[in-house]
């Protein structure tokens, strides 16, 4: 199936946006703008543990997200990670189709683009490259590119490092909720919880007051943990506004997931975000996904249900709630 990729288009020079990504007026950023001087939550991970605890329940409460500073993972490794990124969709466009997915038939990991289209027939500005990272047992190798050279040897590194960061936050989100630090790992899977890296490119858009390089969605993992480059554009949603995520330089972006929301039984919300997109500039993450294995059963926690908590969400395989998802189904 021939797939029209962003990179692609924008490299043509348009002078105006193809309709089929013109949002409806509502959704266009010009006509939804940021609220001006509000930051989002920053926290350092080399504060004493009990200020650390406390930073995190409260933005895992009141956003649903967090900027993590001194994390631990090297910051050479994020900029190699980055610049294999760059050098892959630096490849001639004929390389890279020969990595292209195809979610019509469940093949998601590879090159796409999203073109499945929602309700309104509009399509996001962005392409991706999109693979398992851990476990090992999950991982297709063949399916990974092949250049830069590095790509592997820094993926796995990055995989190694972003694992250890994973469990140091799910531990302190779990004792924000009051639970034994090891409950949330436990309830996603353990060691076999998933980690998937998508590397999202949003290149120059001729109109970026009118398109969208994502649209407002949350995340159906248990937890986000993304980098991006120094171009802004992720927004989140709270209180009924529009908040930017600005870019600070060796920072993490932390996104709660659907999976954590209803594990926590709503105390925690999953973060509603965007993505803008710049004229002039190219954009570029990397996210990876924590999520739990497809047979895992996934429900409030029952240390969290009582008289005043009744049962918020309904109990199921990690795999129901994506095929529902996917489908815009009720949960």
């Amino acid at each position: 199936m021939e797939v029209e990729r962003i990179q692609a288009l924008a490299a043509v020079g348009l002078d105006t946006l193809p309709a089929q990504f013109v949002r409806p007026s509502h959704e266009q950023p010009e006509n939804s703008p940021a609220v001006e001087g509000v930051t989002v939550p920053v926290i350092s991970l080399s504060q004493p543990h009990h200020a650390l605890i406390r930073e995190i329940h409260e933005a895992c409460r009141d956003w649903g997200f967090f900027l993590v500073t001194d994390h631990g993972i090297p910051l050479e490794l994020i900029g190699q990670l980055q610049e294999a990124g760059r050098e892959f969709f630096r490849l001639p466009q004929e390389e890279k189709e020969k990595y292209a997915n195809d979610p019509s038939r469940g093949n998601f990991e590879g090159y796409g683009t999203k073109m499945t289209k929602n309700h309104d027939e509009k399509v996001e500005w962005v392409d991706y490259f999109f693979h398992i990272m851990h476990p090992s047992g999950k991982v297709r190798h063949e399916i990974w590119p092949r250049h830069p050279p590095s790509y592997r040897e820094v993926t796995e590194e990055y995989n190694k490092e972003t694992l250890k960061v994973t469990e140091v936050l799910l531990e302190l989100i779990s004792e924000g909720l009051g639970l034994e630090k090891n409950v949330l790992k436990a309830s996603l899977g353990g060691d076999q919880m998933e980690l998937e890296m998508k590397i999202n490119l949003y290149p120059p858009c001729p109109q970026p007051q009118l398109a969208l390089g994502v649209e407002p969605h949350t995340d159906m993992s248990a937890v986000t943990i993304l980098v991006p480059n120094d171009v802004p554009g992720l927004q989140v949603w709270k209180d009924g506004n529009w908040f930017a995520a600005d870019y600070l330089p060796n920072a993490l972006f932390f996104h709660i997931g659907d999976q954590i929301e209803v594990l926590s039984n709503g105390k925690y919300k999953s973060v509603l975000h965007r993505s803008l997109v710049n004229k002039e500039k190219t954009r570029m993450s990397w996210a990876v996904f924590v999520a739990p294995p497809q047979e895992a059963l996934i429900g409030p926690l029952p240390e969290l249900i009582n008289d005043q908590n009744p049962v918020k969400y309904s109990t199921k395989t990690f795999a129901e709630f994506r095929y529902r998802k996917f489908n815009k189904l009720p949960q």
